[in-house]
């Protein structure tokens, strides 16, 4: 995890649920190489930062992070959030795009669905693709 400042004020700030479930598609001509994919998070208000008192239940179990690419790839990784007032990235996989002639479709997602607590106080960002050195 890397902190780094917003690059909006926030796509999403869930208040109060009992379950998250997030999903995205994106289908794109990569050049060929190796990628890492990212959520963008915050534990509090988008806009400050300060820690609130209504940030609960992300420490209680893991968030699952997911891809699929057109190909077959598929990559996982939980986390537990609970760094409070900060932008994070949270790194979801590493994947490899073979030919750049040929759109890549990549499936994503975020999910906790632990009914037995709620949770509240998270801010989304953006989801985020970027080529490794």
């Amino acid at each position: 995890m890397e902190i780094i400042p917003p690059l909006i004020t926030a796509i999403a700030y869930l208040h109060q649920i009992w379950w998250l479930e997030v999903e995205g598609v994106l289908e794109f001509e990569f050049p060929a190489g190796r990628y890492s994919l990212y959520f963008r998070l915050k534990l509090g208000r988008p806009s400050e930062s300060t820690t609130s008192q209504r940030i609960h239940g992300w420490n209680i179990k893991p968030v699952r992070f997911q891809y699929w690419l057109s190909n077959g790839e598929h990559g996982t990784s939980d986390h537990f959030l609970n760094v409070n007032g900060k932008w994070l990235r949270y790194h979801v996989g590493d994947f490899v795009v073979q030919d750049s002639c040929k759109p890549t479709k990549i499936n994503f997602s975020m999910t906790q669905i632990d009914c037995t607590h709620q949770k509240a106080g998270l801010a989304l960002d953006s989801v985020f693709i970027c080529p490794q050195q």
